[in-house]
């Protein structure tokens, strides 16, 4: 009878360390929340700690990865592959590993502009940034910082490198919503919420900014290092093709790719395989 509880004790304190350990492998996908005071609400967040953080003692570059319109999130963990093609991507040397940040926007046409009360942009800037640098081992500085996202986030993404040009080393816009598309899915048949996402959208145009900017405002937003990815059946190619333009008419310096595809999260998934190389490159060496 001893002998028995031993061997049930024994496999218990296994099973116990077992699962310990498996908390604390890496990498690995946690999903957090904190509290904002600009927002008036608690907000979450994914993050993503790459196979290297594991070593107490090291620091990495941080990507901040945003979702689209609808989505949260939970999106780019769930839909995206994220930890698959990240894990991938670093394993076979690719890119240099890295802190993945996916935060939240709003599930009902909130978005990443401010608009009302809803103050997004000063929360992302003010209160959600310092968060995360303050929580995780990042080399919190330009060089080490870099966003990316999709659709409404490729937007996001866009808007916030152009006006906050010091804070990012790198840009990876997939798909973007540059500015609003009239007669599409995200303009008709608006509600009271969509309606005020449609106008953040307008305020917020992407390619009148860098249309109407000064050539000193320019010269900030052309330090930045830029990648335009959109498929060839996007509904929002050409709204692409217009920024592009006026990139080049501003001779702020960019990539673009335009791959066979449309809005989709096949399309988006073998963009992230892309986007981490680039952000990778602009964190510079190890």
């Amino acid at each position: 009878m001893f002998m028995r509880r031993s061997v049930v004790l024994v496999c218990l304190l296994l099973a116990v360390l077992v699962q310990a350990v498996a908390q604390d492998a890496f990498p690995k996908v946690i999903e957090c929340e904190m509290q904002s005071s600009i927002l008036g609400c608690t907000k979450k967040y994914c993050v993503y700690l790459p196979a290297g953080y594991g070593d107490g003692n090291r620091k990495f570059p941080v990507l901040y990865l945003l979702h689209g319109l609808t989505d949260t999130h939970t999106a780019w963990r769930d839909k995206g592959r994220m930890a698959d093609i990240a894990t991938s991507v670093f394993n076979e040397g690719k890119a240099q590993e890295m802190v993945i940040v996916m935060p939240d926007a709003g599930t009902t046409y909130d978005g990443y502009f401010n608009i009302g009360d809803w103050r997004y942009e000063d929360f992302f800037f003010q209160e959600f940034i310092p968060h995360i640098e303050g929580k995780y081992r990042i080399n919190a500085d330009r060089q080490h910082r870099a966003i990316a996202g999709l659709s409404m986030g490729g937007g996001g993404t866009t808007g916030y490198a152009i006006r906050h040009s010091g804070m990012f080393s790198s840009a990876y816009a997939m798909s973007a919503l540059m500015g609003m598309v009239e007669n599409s899915w995200i303009s008709l048949n608006a509600d009271d919420r969509r309606t005020a996402f449609v106008r953040s959208v307008i305020e917020n145009n992407n390619i009148e900014i860098i249309r109407n900017a000064t050539d000193g405002q320019c010269k900030e937003i052309a330090t930045v290092r830029w990648f335009i990815d959109v498929g060839d059946d996007d509904f929002l190619f050409t709204n692409n093709m217009d920024f592009v333009r006026v990139m080049r008419e501003r001779r702020i310096p960019y990539q673009l790719r335009v791959r066979d595809g449309g809005h989709s999260w096949q399309y988006w998934q073998e963009a992230l395989r892309m986007a981490l190389p680039f952000v990778s490159e602009g964190f510079g060496t190890k």
